[in-house]
């Protein structure tokens, strides 16, 4: 087997195959090859005089951890059970994101698949998984991920997520991996020494960016999308924060992106999904290639989680702040971005362009009134359930899932979950995690909360305190919350109205002081009242779901109970 290695920083490679060392020969370019025996149970790279050998960059599997020596993995291993999966398209979906170490007690691939089937009971279409590749640690959210092919062995490695996949198919739920590119984590990251994966000259949030002047790191991104998809069968991908991503190139790496994957996808024959994570609201991400834009299908818009978290809060905080009248909530309901142009205090200067309602589809916005971000980046990690009743928990529910965009669900929202879901990490290097912890402390100092109350990432209580109480489902509002969900669900399902992809069928009117709110989607009204008092309002029809049983028609119209909502068919 012919096995190569881009390592253009090295005078002198050799390849370290069960115990064995085989001297590799230079190539073009910094590609070097061995024809060496394989496959290997375990290997890695010596480099120059150095004697203690580091883990592939495309290693499949690293199951002594990112230090490790690496596995050959044969991706045509696993037998699947999948082949009349034909895919889901994006349109009409709703996606659940969950984070595997949370989402159950044990924390595996192997035990997420025994809570399929109350997914499938919800109506979910799309399950996405937070970062699952190799990190450094026990625990982790998954983007200070280092082996960016392998699946993490906490998690059950590679096989596991081969058996988690096959099962989501086999119920009928797609995948969408969620993959960071933007940047490396702290501890682990050996591809520095191969060559120039990183950039100098530039840095992000999380260190330093990736080198994208480079038509090998370019590849090497490119083949890392393409094995999900292809070695194993998932069918999107959500991609992190691609703001971060500098490319200066004519041929940006998101269109390349787009264009491999609408390749493999006619050749498996089923969709393949690419979800942009991008704070910009620049609709160029998501405006077809023949239009000029990136091709990409789909991307988060914020702006819809904003606008909904500060009507029911009252937040107005930070980012929070443009988004205190009810007309933001009007105007990213009916035009798809808050910021379309428009001057943002936060980052105190003009955001953001205008989406085409006119052509483009509603579907392309994914959006959620919780998310792991939106949560886990608070200071206590605490969820819209720590300061709303069951009322308001409802009321979100019902724009995300009736509102015109492709709702996305976080794990436990569905039940109002009183679990946190906090920041937690479990650096083995005592300075790292001491950096992260206090690090922690000063961001949220600034914002005035007492550090007292900031939970230490590193505190193995910051973890476990964050996993799911499933034993919550069938107890008082969490039921009462989740028959919303799933009836939200069904009315998607059996209703045009709530999947039509058109912004000319939405309208929006709202009353600023008495704090009520219709969106007119088709031949449905969505009323709501944000009020802590009851309020009768002039619209009528008939009731296709309420969240609140006091809920009552009347000659002048409908009657709604403070902080409840009702769908009329009109």
């Amino acid at each position: 087997m012919i096995r190569e290695l881009w390592a253009p920083r090295a005078g002198a490679v050799a390849l370290l195959a069960d115990g064995q060392t085989h001297p590799m020969t230079a190539g073009e370019n910094g590609w070097w090859s061995v024809d060496a025996p394989a496959p290997a149970s375990a290997y890695g790279f010596l480099l120059d005089d150095d004697e203690t050998p580091l883990p592939d960059p495309r290693s499949r599997r690293q199951p002594d951890g990112v230090h490790g020596l690496s596995r050959d993995v044969d991706p045509a291993g696993f037998a699947w059970t999948d082949g009349a999966w034909t895919g889901r398209q994006l349109a009409g979906g709703m996606i659940y994101e969950l984070h595997l170490g949370t989402f159950t007690p044990d924390g595996t691939l192997d035990s997420a698949i025994d809570r399929l089937d109350h997914l499938v009971s919800l109506g979910v279409d799309f399950v996405e998984l937070l970062p699952v590749n190799g990190f450094n640690g026990t625990h982790n959210w998954g983007y200070d991920g280092v082996a960016w092919f392998t699946v993490s062995e906490t998690y059950g490695g590679p096989e596991a997520y081969q058996r988690f996949v096959d099962a989501c198919h086999a119920r009928g739920l797609a995948v969408i991996q969620d993959v960071v590119h933007n940047h490396l984590g702290p501890s682990g990251n050996y591809l520095p020494r191969f060559g120039p994966y990183l950039h100098e000259a530039s840095a992000n949030t999380w260190g330093s960016s990736v080198n994208l002047d480079s038509p090998e790191v370019r590849r090497f991104i490119l083949d890392n999308v393409a094995m999900w998809m292809r070695d194993y069968h998932v069918d999107g991908l959500r991609l992190d924060a691609v703001h971060a991503l500098i490319d200066t190139s004519p041929k940006h790496l998101l269109q390349e992106m787009a264009e491999e994957t609408d390749a493999l996808s006619a050749y498996l024959g089923r969709p393949l999904i690419l979800i942009a994570e991008s704070d910009l609201n620049d609709p160029k991400l998501i405006t077809p290639r023949e239009a000029g834009g990136y091709g990409l299908p789909a991307q988060w818009s914020d702006d819809f989680h904003h606008a909904v978290h500060v009507a029911l809060t009252g937040e107005v905080t930070g980012y929070y702040a443009d988004f205190a009248k009810l007309e933001s909530l009007a105007k990213v309901l009916t035009k798809g971005f808050y910021h379309d142009g428009t001057f943002s205090s936060f980052r105190e200067r003009d955001h953001g362009g205008p989406v085409d309602t006119e052509n483009m589809p509603t579907w392309r916005l994914v959006v959620a009134n919780q998310n792991h971000d939106q949560i886990g980046n608070r200071a206590i990690g605490d969820r819209l359930s720590a300061s709303l009743d069951y009322g308001q928990l409802a009321i979100a529910a019902v724009l995300t899932l009736a509102g015109p965009f492709t709702p996305m669900l976080f794990m436990g929202e569905e039940w109002g979950a009183s679990t946190p879901w906090q920041f937690f990490t479990s650096h083995p290097e005592p300075e790292l995690g001491t950096a992260t912890a206090e690090g922690r402390i000063r961001e949220f100092e600034k914002m005035g909360w007492d550090p007292a109350v900031v939970p230490d990432p590193q505190a193995p209580s910051t973890f476990t305190n964050s996993k799911l109480d499933w034993s919550e489902l069938q107890s008082g509002d969490h039921a009462r919350l989740l028959a919303v969900y799933r009836a939200l669900a069904r009315l998607r399902a059996e209703h045009p109205e709530f999947t039509d992809p058109r912004f000319t069928q939405i309208d929006a009117e709202f009353d600023e002081d008495a704090r009520w709110f219709v969106l007119h989607r088709g031949g449905a009204s969505i009323v709501i009242n944000f009020a802590a008092s009851e309020q009768e309002l002039p619209h009528s029809g008939r009731v296709l779901l309420a969240t609140d049983a006091a809920t009552a028609l009347t000659p002048g119209g409908i009657s709604l109970p403070a902080h409840s909502a009702v769908i009329l068919a009109r």
